[in-house]
């Protein structure tokens, strides 16, 4: 008799144990967006190069897009061009609130490439987010969205990226390495060593998720910082972080206070399989927040990554027979998608390349004095 309780009462401990365990992700991390294709050109089609000599590069090579497949025909093959872009930190926008939102401020509030010193404690050499804001002096209540260029394809294939960005989707993604395999390109890599998957934006399988983290640099500013999630519907799920006011870098943290630990006293679901995807999330950017209270003028803050630990909503199984090779349902789905998305990004990227061959180059005016008569 005793040993049966003890059976049963080291099967709870087990259940309870599988109960408060939790996935790690890293749902996005900046240092894997450094540029490095790409350099910029002048207007007679030469690199430009910074005060060292090297080349400005412009796009990220693991993140590129190219959205002019589907852009339609009526677009020139120099207007297409423009239709390529990356997750490249310095492409990321930064939308001001309507009231707060002038020429001056909207120029000012930009994202850029951050490098740490290579003697820096923590996160030497590596490359982070630097994020600007330039908040109105007046004092009311104001906030800042930053945001990917593109939304983060959920289902992008992997792909060979060239140092040209052309790229060419992988057909035969099978291997020594299954669970990588099934990744998609923003999923990023499975390290089964550390048995933590480092995405590039998208998480999959997401059931509950228990706690979100960010890696940021406080300048002492008051203001506060908040994530911005989506689900697989769409949904926007925004978690307030905390407040900037220290220096240094720091770990803000945000704890689901609906998470339940025992397996015991949860809602039990279950989730349909194929077509239905697998719950998701995807990263969709950051929101500052300035209090009425504070000082407005120019805000300046760096972020390393952005980490999850979360339930996952389905259990990983082999499956005996690929559902989408067969129906492709999902595909369909997805391809609509990115159609719409890219008409939306593909017309905005022309519309900024039309403006910037009427925008005038020139600094100086050309002198109206008559040319001197040599002797």
């Amino acid at each position: 008799m005793r040993r049966h309780v003890f059976v049963i009462a080291l099967a709870l401990l087990v259940v309870s144990a599988l109960a408060v365990s939790a996935d790690e992700a890293v749902l996005i991390d900046f240092s894997n967006l450094k540029v490095d294709i790409l350099p910029q050109k002048d207007a007679d089609g030469n690199a430009l190069k910074d005060r060292s000599g090297k080349e400005v590069l412009t796009q990220n090579k693991a993140t590129m897009m190219d959205f002019a497949a589907t852009a339609g025909a009526s677009y020139t093959d120099e207007q297409k061009k423009q239709m390529r872009t990356s997750l490249a930190i310095r492409n990321w926008d930064v939308v001001l609130a309507s009231s707060s939102r002038n020429i001056l401020t909207q120029t000012l509030s930009q994202t850029a490439e951050a490098l740490v010193a290579q003697d820096a404690k923590q996160y030497a050499g590596k490359a982070v987010m630097g994020i600007r804001v330039r908040f109105p002096l007046e004092e009311y209540n104001s906030w800042a969205r930053i945001k990917p260029p593109f939304e983060i394809p959920a289902f992008e294939s992997k792909a060979d990226i060239d140092d040209q960005g052309i790229i060419t989707e992988k057909t035969d993604q099978q291997g020594s390495d299954p669970v990588n395999a099934r990744l998609t390109r923003f999923e990023g890599s499975f390290d089964p060593n550390t048995k933590i998957t480092s995405a590039l934006g998208i998480v999959k399988n997401v059931g509950t998720i228990k706690s979100i983290a960010v890696t940021v640099k406080g300048l002492n500013f008051p203001h506060g910082m908040s994530v911005i999630l989506k689900d697989s519907d769409g949904n926007e799920r925004v978690m307030f972080m905390g407040y900037l006011n220290f220096d240094g870098w720091r770990e803000l943290r945000w704890e689901n206070p609906q998470y339940v630990s025992d397996v015991r006293n949860r809602e039990l679901r279950v989730y349909p399989l194929y077509p239905k995807t697998v719950p998701m999330i995807k990263f969709d950017g950051f929101i500052i927040q300035r209090d009425s209270a504070n000082a407005g003028g120019d805000f300046v803050t760096y972020v390393k990554d952005v980490k999850i630990l979360y339930d996952k909503a389905v259990i990983d199984t082999g499956r005996d027979i690929d559902d989408e090779s067969i129906w492709g349902i999902v595909g369909e789905k997805e391809k609509s998608r990115k159609v719409i998305e890219s008409k939306a990004f593909g017309n905005q990227q022309v519309l900024r390349y039309l403006e910037r061959t009427l925008q005038e180059s020139k600094n100086e005016f050309t002198s109206t004095e008559a040319p001197t008569q040599g002797k």
